[in-house]
């Protein structure tokens, strides 16, 4: 039995604990990050007047753990996650206090407003230098004060790999996984500038929502699904849906 071959475009951190669980479906993970994520130079965070922090990333949780010392007063704010992924991170990085929205800003601006008042404090929004949405913008139409942080960057890709061009080359991959606009599109960009946008039309892009698909469906795609909602899991949902079919066709 063939095993399906699994791209995962994400930044190499995010992207080893997704091929751990591709491999336990009985998959062929292929790691190939379209964006790498490096510290942003700045100012150091300041906490002074805040009440809780906003996290729209993993990344974020990361980065602002390597500007916290050991048992900083910092780890004990009550952190807000986009979704379950992040929060997932920013447990692992240390926090206490730490709560999961739906997976997008409205879930998180939502939730934020239900369980906070503005007037308790500000709220500091740890960022990278793309954003995707103004959460911002959206707290503070309801009365919070937001402080955007720049903490990292998120740099993209600028070639495929050869491991990657080969797989394209030979129509060796099944389905792949994405997770952002921006993600999505870099790959789609460099695939159609190496010409080997043919070596997609059997596989499968697996998008965390429809704005992901919208820059996926620039290239030919057998079919490009949506997760019900936009988290990890429910998109590794409709992914383990398709590996087990890919399977299935192979035995």
């Amino acid at each position: 039995m063939t095993r399906p071959v699994v791209l995962i475009t994400r930044p190499r951190v995010d992207a080893e604990a997704l091929a751990e669980g591709v491999s336990k479906l009985g998959a062929e993970p292929l790691i190939v990050p379209m964006i790498e994520i490096a510290a942003a130079t700045g100012a150091p965070p300041d906490f002074a007047g805040v009440q809780a922090v906003l996290l729209t990333s993993a990344n974020g949780a990361r980065a602002l753990a390597t500007h916290l010392v050991a048992h900083d007063p910092a780890y004990g704010l009550p952190v807000f996650c986009v979704g379950d992924a992040t929060a997932t991170a920013a447990t692992v990085c240390g926090f206490a206090n730490v709560n999961a929205a739906g997976g997008d800003i409205d879930a998180l601006s939502g939730l934020v407003a239900s369980r906070l008042d503005p007037a308790a404090g500000a709220l500091f929004h740890v960022a990278g230098r793309h954003v995707a949405g103004d959460l911002g913008g959206r707290l503070q139409a309801t009365g919070f004060a937001v402080r955007r942080s720049v903490l990292y960057e998120a740099l993209a890709a600028t070639e495929l790999g050869e491991p990657l061009r080969q797989a394209l080359s030979a129509g060796t991959v099944d389905l792949a996984l994405f997770f952002s606009p921006r993600t999505t599109k870099t790959f789609a960009t460099l695939v159609k500038a190496a010409g080997l946008a043919s070596g997609v039309a059997a596989a499968v892009a697996v998008c965390l929502s429809e704005a992901v698909a919208v820059e996926a469906q620039a290239l030919p795609w057998a079919d490009c699904p949506v997760a019900a909602a936009p988290t990890q899991r429910a998109l590794m949902s409709v992914a383990e849906k398709v590996i087990v079919a890919r399977l299935g066709a192979s035995g």
